[in-house]
């Protein structure tokens, strides 16, 4: 019997029993020992696992400066939603109980790992903030452009003053106008290069009618590079300067090939669409994007964050009490209605605990003060977008509606928004 409760881990239900045997009373002390030698040993492999854990999500929070603390806020969202539906007596919840400690531990630790695949996306892309940042903003380079067509205007209009003189002021005029047009298209492709709006057809069709703008350059662009980038340039023969260039252009260069081609293991049973390049640079190419500042090369590349904690969780020998985490820790992006990833899964697929950790995911990040895409929303624009995607099945609605009722919302707005951001919130119209 007191083996039987030390492999059901109820250590603390082994008795010592006394006897007038001594060989009983020795085994009885022994047992007893190994019970609570085996709890201490358990209770220290425990605080080992979940602080390497803790450490690793921080690490990806460190990694950059703009998710920082988003692994760690995740899992207290998550959890609060979960103990909220153990003790929800009705409906979609009401056969919904953690019956341990264990499986409350295993739900925790898939939350803290949820994104644990990002420690392979490069920073640039989860923080790109504008069209043309890469590495850097590439609008810079765009707006030197402009500084040459600028001199260039004005060097046309000293010499055609040298030439004719009487016309001097009629040159002055046709100088003020090209200076203007200069500071408008520029200041349209600076503002399409920050994403915040739609681009329509006709802003799109601007962008390539300024591409087309020519301007002279006189130095060897094929020097000074890294041997990569020599050979993406490849062999370009020219000794004739200047040379003229449009002003925008997707360059072969551009064009970022994979290394190795994208292969994840069948069993995975991923359903994504893989773009041919690991990335395209093209200036023309990123600057008509119609929303927001991603590529369909950058929309994979971290959206791939998900294969990635797939793979890195499906790796790890998880005991048998831990063996949904990576379940629960991969299916924050799929959708009520099939339209997620990485593996399209939909309601009947998802559990309830993968659907509160997607409902924690979404509100952390819209409420989040620390991206450089996008604003932090106020508490109940927050809300009102989760509303939207629960009656649009993109999330979970039972989940949504509890996350409201319970007030959990509210226990994370008071601790960690400030004071503008945590708004009243009409819960009444969403019940």
């Amino acid at each position: 019997m007191k083996q039987k409760k030390i492999t059901q881990k109820k250590y603390d239900d082994v008795k010592l029993v006394h006897s007038y045997t001594k060989e009983i009373s020795e085994l009885s002390s022994s047992i007893y020992s190994l019970a609570h030698d085996v709890k201490k040993h358990e209770k220290e492999m425990n605080s080992f696992v979940d602080s390497f854990i803790h450490v690793i999500a921080s690490a990806i929070d460190d990694k950059s400066p703009y998710t920082a603390g988003h692994c760690n806020r995740v899992p207290e969202i998550a959890i609060l939603i979960a103990e909220a539906a153990h003790n929800y007596p009705s409906g979609l919840f009401a056969d919904f109980k953690f019956k341990n400690d264990q499986e409350k531990r295993e739900f925790s630790i898939a939350a803290w790992l949820h994104d644990c695949g990002k420690i392979t996306t490069p920073e640039y892309i989860v923080d790109k903030g504008t069209k043309l940042e890469s590495v850097n903003n590439r609008i810079h380079e765009i707006r030197t452009r402009f500084e040459v067509l600028w001199r260039d205007a004005e060097i046309q209009y000293l010499k055609n003053v040298l030439t004719d003189s009487s016309q001097e002021k009629t040159f002055a005029q046709e100088l003020k106008l090209k200076r203007q047009e200069l500071h408008d298209d520029f200041a349209f492709i600076a503002q399409s290069n920050v994403g915040s709006e739609f681009m329509s057809d006709e802003d799109i069709e601007r962008i390539y009618q300024l591409a087309e703008i020519k301007w002279m350059r006189n130095f060897d662009d094929t020097i000074g590079l890294s041997p990569v980038e020599e050979l993406r340039v490849g062999k370009v023969n020219c000794n004739v300067y200047p040379i003229e260039e449009k002003l925008l252009m997707d360059r072969p260069d551009h064009r970022i090939e994979r290394i190795q081609e994208f292969h994840v293991d069948p069993a995975f049973a991923i359903k994504m669409d893989v773009p041919e390049l690991l990335y395209d640079l093209g200036e023309i190419h990123n600057l008509t994007i119609r929303r927001g500042t991603l590529t369909a090369e950058d929309r994979f590349k971290i959206n791939e964050h998900m294969i990635s904690t797939i793979k890195i969780l499906e790796k790890i020998p998880f005991p048998k009490s831990l063996a949904n985490v990576p379940r629960y820790a991969s299916t924050h992006h799929e959708t009520m209605k099939g339209s997620g990833y990485p593996r399209k899964l939909s309601a009947e697929d998802l559990s309830i605990p993968e659907r509160i950790i997607a409902v924690a995911d979404v509100f952390e990040a819209l409420t989040a003060a620390d991206r450089p895409y996008k604003k932090a929303k106020p508490v109940s624009v927050a809300i009102d977008i989760l509303h939207k995607m629960a009656l649009d099945n993109l999330l979970d609605l039972a989940v949504f509606k509890l996350f409201i009722k319970s007030g959990v919302y509210k226990v994370y707005a008071d601790k960690y928004l400030p004071e503008e951001q945590n708004d009243l919130v009409d819960i009444s119209k969403y019940l």
